[in-house]
């Protein structure tokens, strides 16, 4: 070990069994990337424009559209420059803030759907109690709290992994630096670094997960208890958006850290739809299935056009 010379740098080897691709899918990223952050851009001015929107609700849906375009930015730009041939190359420094940021971001967004479930609970099962249970000061320190159990959550991977010596191999069989396939490139015991990291991530996405569903479950008892059909319908066109991005969230987080055996390819394609496309889905299933968003939306443009015309 005192004769190794240790890696400065990374190789990102990109998505496999894509070559000749490289210009078509450098298109459909860019694409999905500038919806992205156009969409969840648009959705966070229109709930600060709209003073109707200034609810718990609305609160936790601004804060998600806010890490909407910081999560797929983690990586992204550097796999598009990959496609139009730049530099595979990535730094130690780099490769650690990729790891660090994709997981304090990805777990703040995973404490913040717990969050958002919670906040759909009280509402549906406390109405009446809501505005008290869920007061601004409520809201601030959840959202805090995300934002510190995400830190606290990349900080022990980051710290797990990059302990670890790297002198050789630098390849990374991936379009970005990850635990899977950062790990196997240690020249050093990594049993113990994987055995935690992998528990860590297991253990806080199957708790949110689990609190999760008790939140839903409490929520679909107490709707089958609406005698009108139509308070029902209402009770569930509430929860819907959310329930959907949930399961588009958390089911590629569960594919690629709780399956026994990894593979390369799949593991690229699923990184792909939970970093990418994911994340540009959300603007559209906020506003197409929740009315209070298309009815500011329409006010907003409508305020932007009269102004242009004056």
């Amino acid at each position: 070990m005192q004769n190794s010379t240790f890696v400065t740098e990374f190789i990102l080897l990109g998505i496999p069994n894509t070559k000749g691709l490289e210009n078509m899918l450098f298109v459909l990223f860019l694409t999905f990337y500038l919806f992205t952050v156009l969409g969840n851009l648009l959705i966070f001015l229109i709930i600060l424009a709209s003073p109707n929107l200034h609810t718990p609700m609305y609160f936790f849906l601004g804060n998600l559209s806010v890490f909407d375009i910081f999560f797929p930015s983690v990586s992204s730009p550097k796999m598009m420059l990959c496609l139009m041939g730049q530099s595979h190359n990535i730094s130690y420094q780099g490769c650690a803030s990729q790891l660090f940021f994709y997981h304090v971001l990805g777990g703040t967004e995973c404490f913040l759907y717990t969050v958002m479930a919670y906040d759909r609970f009280v509402a549906i099962c406390h109405p009446l109690r809501y505005t008290v249970i869920m007061n601004h000061r409520v809201c601030v320190g959840l959202t805090l709290g995300t934002w510190l159990g995400g830190c606290l959550h990349g900080s022990i991977l980051t710290f797990l992994v990059f302990k670890l010596p790297y002198c050789g191999p630098n390849e990374v069989d991936n379009f970005f630096c990850d635990i899977p396939v950062v790990l196997p490139l240690a020249c050093a015991d990594t049993s113990l670094a994987q055995t935690v990291s992998f528990t860590n991530v297991d253990v806080v996405t199957l708790t949110c997960f689990f609190l999760i569903l008790t939140s839903y479950s409490r929520i679909v008892l107490s709707i089958l208890k609406i005698s009108s059909s139509e308070g029902r319908r209402r009770a569930f066109s509430t929860c819907s958006a959310h329930l959907i991005s949930i399961l588009l969230f958390y089911g590629p987080v569960m594919l690629i850290y709780l399956r026994p055996v990894s593979s390369p390819w799949l593991d690229s394609v699923i990184q792909v739809l939970n970093n990418i496309v994911t994340p540009s889905l959300n603007p559209l299933i906020y506003t197409l299935r929740n009315k209070d968003v298309k009815l500011a939306l329409r006010k907003v443009l409508t305020q932007v056009v009269h102004t242009s015309g004056v």
